[in-house]
């Protein structure tokens, strides 16, 4: 990066690198994907969200060309923000590609076993059981393959963010962009309704976490859960079902309330799970939390930009990374902490992810933007906070704009998938928030 250039010089050249980017995941029908261990070639449908375009196989980089639930989503709100002639058609084509997986039935992998002839012997052990393909259910999956096919891999499910992430996006997008184009209202509201109903059906259930790694209660999926049936209450309402819109939001009611005890006094932040036992864990401090924050995306008081508490939680994350982070030591006054997920992640390097660090930095612009009319000063500093985490992430992102899903935490190396979209999408939102303070 040049020392001389100013950071909004810089947000200008990176925002269109970052979109032009992030548009290779979308409808990444030019690309195949072999799987020959699980005899499979994936190419890309209209619609699908490849979590990353760049083909991978563990050697070393990570194998993301899956369309993950929660990453499409996150995606594709960042897409409603980019003024492109393709993206109401990209939308239309997400809408119809999420409805077209309805027809998936694991039953069917069950009676027809001819495909486990073309899996090698050395990848079995990784393919999922009867089983598990006899109980599933589609909106459960954490993830499908791009070509709207069933993932066949032992993966951690179920998975109940996603969907909840999914219903918080279309009736954004519905509400600042429609009617869209050739795409029928009707799909829209189908998609919406049963993604709806989902999660009403699922929220009290524990599912795996965010990183798909530990099943409990988690902070995250229940604060989007419960921004998806507040919104999704208000839908059915309008689509004449007061019934339904009542049990959703009484259901968001309840989840309100067992949000308030993910709340610690004595450390002074927000856990982001609750295990059986309720024992605290090594992740209860998790970025995840911010997150919620920044993707639920309300107004309310509690659990949202607006409340002092999450901006605590916020400190706390700060106070760990400074300290685990090498990148992070003597670093220059004007750049704030680079962020991980959680104290102790050992996925790749465990390092610094530029969705965490923009999400810290949407956090504050959306807070600044609560407190402007009643505390400039308190905006103030929070705007130029944000600004600080933008120029770490300027510091760690070469000329190209290139960005991966980590960078290391000693050498500030790129390290995991390549081109993550999600962290094109984190840069984008974030520079949005920003823009509107």
């Amino acid at each position: 990066m040049s020392e001389t250039e100013s950071l909004e010089r810089w947000i200008e050249r990176q925002y269109p690198i970052a979109v032009a980017n992030m548009l290779r995941s979308i409808s990444a029908t030019g690309i195949t994907k072999p799987r020959p261990g699980f005899g499979q070639t994936v190419v890309p449908a209209r619609g699908s969200v490849v979590a990353s375009p760049v083909p991978a196989s563990y050697d070393p980089d990570p194998d993301y060309f899956f369309h993950w639930y929660r990453d499409s989503a996150v995606v594709m709100d960042a897409l409603r923000l980019v003024e492109t002639e393709e993206a109401s058609e990209h939308f239309c084509d997400f809408v119809n590609f999420s409805l077209n997986l309805n027809e998936l039935r694991g039953a069917d992998l069950v009676d027809d076993k001819s495909w486990r002839d073309g899996v090698a012997e050395d990848f079995r052990q990784f393919v999922r059981e009867d089983h598990d393909l006899a109980a599933v259910s589609v909106r459960g999956e954490t993830r499908v393959n791009p070509d709207g096919s069933l993932d066949i891999s032992r993966w951690n499910r179920p998975q109940y963010d996603g969907i909840a992430a999914r219903v918080l996006t279309v009736l954004r997008w519905a509400r600042s962009r429609g009617p869209f184009g050739g795409l029928k209202d009707d799909a829209v509201s189908e998609l919406l309704d049963e993604d709806i109903r989902f999660v009403l059906a699922h929220w009290r259930e524990p599912s795996y976490d965010i990183w798909e790694e530990e099943k409990a209660h988690h902070y995250y999926t229940l604060r989007l859960q419960c921004a998806a049936l507040e919104e999704g209450a208000a839908w059915l309402a309008g689509q004449g079902d007061p019934e339904a819109a009542h049990q959703a939001r009484a259901a968001a009611l309840d989840i309100r309330g067992r949000l308030d005890h993910y709340w610690q006094h004595e450390p002074g932040y927000y856990r982001s799970r609750l295990t059986e036992d309720g024992k605290p864990t090594p992740k209860d401090l998790d970025i995840a939390v911010i997150l919620a924050a920044i993707h639920a995306a309300d107004a309310s008081p509690a659990h949202s930009p607006a409340d002092a508490k999450v901006e605590r939680t916020l400190d706390a994350l700060d106070a760990i990374f400074e300290a685990d982070y090498d990148i992070n030591h003597d670093r220059p006054a004007r750049r704030g902490p680079a962020l991980g997920r959680y104290r102790g992640d050992e996925y790749y390097s465990g390092g610094a992810y530029y969705f965490s660090t923009h999400a810290a930095a949407e956090f504050c612009y959306l807070r600044a933007a609560v407190l402007k009319a009643e505390d400039p000063e308190a905006a103030a500093r929070l705007k130029a906070r944000g600004d600080g985490y933008l120029e770490t992430i300027r510091a760690f992102t070469p000329e190209d704009g290139e960005m991966s899903e980590q960078f290391d935490r000693k050498t500030g190396e790129h390290t995991s998938a390549k081109h993550l979209a999600w962290s094109y999408a984190g840069f984008i939102s974030a520079v949005e928030a920003r823009a509107a303070v």
